[in-house]
């Protein structure tokens, strides 16, 4: 049975919640328990039946599918990458080095509605939050038993893509699919001046070690053409190079509001791109996340999924009928409407992540709304129809975090708020009961001490 913890609400000690804090210090995946001095984590494990998990888990797939579709038509019509996307010139070499190849990891965020899971996005360029997933399980004894934790696979699946990856590399003399000899060398990229990812950096490291690989850790900045042809990262020659430097900042910088002033560092990095590129048209490197990222990423690809539905094969259009939220470019909607109706939508940058420039017109004012749509650039923005999701007696919902593994649901983080989910939202490990137990998630009412 999972360990009991006492969630540390009105009355409660605070040594309770120091204690689980300790020992999600004592993994190295978090560096801090607590964010602008509130606690990150819930002690109370979330509860779900294998039925609600297995209804996350092909709401998550489903739509995966149908963004596999959506690469697979834009690479045949590259010219939609400009006029559809409005990518850049280096948004759109990225997307050719790999394309139709897309997809490693995926996080897709879905919710529990009276109408059924929704899925609002898939971040499939660099998701975050699997270290505070496991470090949660591992601190409320979740993982020790094996047939509740969902993400008990994460790791072998996460290897075996890792490996898949690798089998792809070629080397001069030898057959296009042979690996390297000796360990498989990985580079992990990623932004070093930030500091929110490190626990997913480490946990990273470990399991690419636990493996038997080595690794190199390092920035973009850090990447040079090394001997043969390879990419070498802070000197070392990689086989392979794990990606959490997202898509849209390798290339030009783009403003998302009219008022918003040049940005600092706005060009691409075109001396680290040149070393990546050099490297996979030789064979000597292969990139996970592919950056073929940048176009699913680009939330402007769900206004594609509905503005060109009847394009798509009969179980994709399902799926987004049925799991995703009506969307439109910013630009292609009603100026007009969309004002009227400001609390039946949601706007969003087609960069943005983790809650990052998402405004819910129900949250605002209609002053704020107003404003906001003189603002921003269109081109930048899609309109998203607001969903309802299922709420607790607080009034807070549930974000599952659905993680995807070469298209296959393998693991699950979940975060508790009662507005978007940003960066201050309740992280929840999660437990799937016995198919015996009929019970409904606590989020939607039956949560104790609510």
């Amino acid at each position: 049975m999972s360990t009991a913890v006492v969630d540390p609400g009105p009355g409660a000690a605070p040594s309770s919640y120091a204690a689980l804090a300790g020992r999600l210090l004592a993994s190295g995946l978090v560096n801090d328990p607590w964010i602008d001095g509130r606690p990150r984590f819930d002690p109370i494990p979330l509860s779900l039946t294998r039925a609600q998990h297995g209804q996350l888990a092909a709401c998550a797939e489903s739509v995966a599918l149908a963004h596999e579709e959506l690469v697979r038509l834009v690479t045949a019509e590259p010219a939609l990458l400009g006029s559809f996307f409005g990518m850049s010139e280096t948004e759109r070499v990225l997307f050719a080095l790999s394309a139709p190849a897309w997809h490693g990891i995926a996080r897709a965020d879905v919710f529990f509605t009276d109408d059924g899971p929704r899925c609002c996005e898939i971040n499939c360029d660099t998701p975050s939050g699997l270290a505070e997933a496991i470090a949660l399980g591992d601190a409320l004894a979740v993982s020790a038993e094996p047939a509740a934790d969902p993400n008990r696979h994460l790791a072998r699946r996460f290897a075996a893509l890792i490996a898949s990856f690798a089998d792809t590399l070629a080397a001069p003399g030898r057959a296009a699919r042979d690996r390297p000899e000796g360990p498989l060398t990985v580079g992990i990229v990623y932004p070093t001046e930030l500091t929110e990812d490190l626990g997913l950096v480490a946990l990273y490291r470990r399991w690419l070690e636990e493996r038997g690989a080595r690794v190199v850790l390092g920035s973009p900045y850090n990447l040079v053409t090394g001997p043969d042809d390879r990419v070498a990262l802070m000197g070392t020659p990689c086989d392979l190079l794990l990606r959490h430097y997202k898509t849209d900042w390798w290339g030009e910088r783009r403003p998302i509001w009219r008022d918003e002033p040049p940005l600092p560092d706005a060009e691409p990095l075109v001396e680290p791109l040149r070393a990546i590129v050099r490297a996979t048209l030789a064979g000597r490197v292969v990139v996970v996340n592919p950056f073929g990222a940048v176009l699913p990423q680009n939330k402007r690809a769900l206004a594609f999924l509905w503005e060109h539905r009847a394009r798509f094969s009969p179980a994709a259009r399902a799926a987004v009928a049925g799991h995703v939220p009506v969307t439109m470019r910013l630009e292609a909607a009603d100026r007009d409407q969309i004002e009227r109706e400001r609390e039946l939508w949601v706007l969003k940058s087609d960069y943005g992540c983790e809650g990052e420039e998402v405004i819910i017109g129900g949250e605002v004012s209609a002053a704020v709304w107003r404003e906001t749509l003189d603002a921003c650039i269109p081109r930048r923005w899609i309109a998203q129809r607001r969903f309802h999701p299922r709420r607790d007696a607080a009034g807070m919902a549930v974000n599952y975090g659905v993680y995807l593994v070469a298209g296959r649901a393998a693991g699950l983080y979940c975060r508790r708020s009662a507005g978007a989910t940003d960066r201050t939202a309740l992280s929840m490990a999660a437990r799937v009961l016995p198919d015996a137990t009929d019970a409904r998630p606590r989020p939607h009412g039956d949560r104790p001490g609510t």
